[in-house]
């Protein structure tokens, strides 16, 4: 098994930055992609940004391309998630995910993730 807990989350001002992270422990030799989902409320959980194993691969929603940065320490265990230029509508909780295969272009697919954070809100202040 995989746990996955994610840090920094919070309340910023519009136009502000935050930085999440999430470690994995556990079996994370057997983890390949990595990914960042989104759930604000009373909408469905949507794709974020994901990263491939050896972090030569990035994908990001249209919606937070040129703003956010997905990056990854395998040293550590940990994938972190740059947030720039934050904007009221980004106010969602946010998941960290996991997979146990390369996701190619499935990534933005939540059911290529078998591992999942408990999720750390951010609130963006207009």
């Amino acid at each position: 098994q995989v746990q996955l807990v994610e840090l920094g989350g919070g309340l910023v001002q519009a136009g502000g930055s935050l930085r999440l992270s999430c470690a994995a422990s556990g079996r994370t030799f057997s983890i390949y992609g990595m990914g960042w989902f989104r759930q604000a409320p009373g909408k469905e959980r949507e794709f974020v940004a994901a990263i491939s194993k050896l972090g030569s691969s990035t994908y990001y929603a249209d919606s937070v391309k040129g703003r956010f940065t997905i990056s990854r320490d395998n040293a550590k265990n940990t994938v972190y998630l740059q947030m720039n230029s934050l904007k009221p509508e980004d106010t969602a909780v946010y998941y960290c995910a996991a997979s146990r295969t390369p996701f190619g272009s499935s990534s933005f697919r939540d059911t290529v993730y078998p591992y999942w954070g408990q999720g750390t809100q951010v609130t963006v202040s207009s």
